[in-house]
């Protein structure tokens, strides 16, 4: 779902990174075609991008027919990309693997805040120069702004790559995982972080939070960095 809505939002680009990190090549060759950190660190962001791209459409539309005063509308839409991103996209679609809603928005928080605010920071300044360089895109009606959204939302996956990259690698997020036996023979379950590489959905649900996978002090340095940008 995630990859559809990319690819919608922003064409042959979203489409382009969809068929080099994530289509498998043959059956049975998802878990090793995806297997490098980058193209984990792909995966690992198309929830973000989708979400942020859905909640920041959705009120740039709102806030164009309200006619909100300057200010409001990059407040609004950051309300609504956070909103989409970690409360739908993220913890919603990640229910399953840890039981309960409260206990996927504990566990996903750190490192979904930390991704999201990149995807943010590459799409919300991108729609402001974007609006200023090409006077009336900010109509929903005009086909400009459809283009102008596509090319924020390619900006907002972007400058969110690297640190989603480091995410992965650090096994603070899981990139994209395979389920052995669901389109043929597939070695291993796929990719999660190392520490939880073959384990069970039960057992997922009691692991420790994202915050306890380093030192607090980083994590929250870390945190402090992002939503300073």
């Amino acid at each position: 779902m995630a990859w559809i809505l990319v690819t919608i939002y922003t064409g042959p680009v979203g489409l382009f990174f969809y068929l080099i990190t994530c289509r498998r090549p043959f059956p049975g060759g998802h878990e090793r075609f995806t297997r490098a950190t980058w193209k984990q660190g792909v995966n690992s962001e198309m929830h973000c991008l989708a979400g942020d791209a859905t909640g920041i459409l959705l009120a740039a539309i709102l806030v164009y027919f309200l006619a909100l005063p300057n200010g409001w509308d990059i407040t609004v839409e950051y309300v609504f990309g956070f909103v989409s991103g970690l409360f739908i996209f993220q913890a919603l679609m990640m229910l399953s693997m840890y039981g309960s809603y409260s206990q996927a928005v504990r566990k996903t928080f750190f490192a979904e805040i930390v991704s999201m605010n990149m995807v943010m920071t590459g799409m919300i300044p991108a729609m402001v120069l974007l609006a200023a360089a090409w006077p009336g895109s900010e109509n929903p009606l005009s086909p400009t702004f459809w283009f102008c959204m596509s090319l924020a939302g390619i900006a907002g996956g972007f400058v969110a790559f690297p640190i989603n990259f480091w995410l992965v690698a650090k096994h603070l997020k899981h990139g994209c995982m395979t389920l052995p036996g669901a389109v043929g023979p597939a070695p291993g379950i796929g990719h999660v972080s190392s520490e939880v590489n073959g384990m069970s959905h039960d057992k997922m649900k009691n692991m420790p939070s994202h915050r306890m996978s380093m030192k607090t002090l980083s994590l929250h340095a870390m945190l402090l960095w992002v939503l300073v940008t």
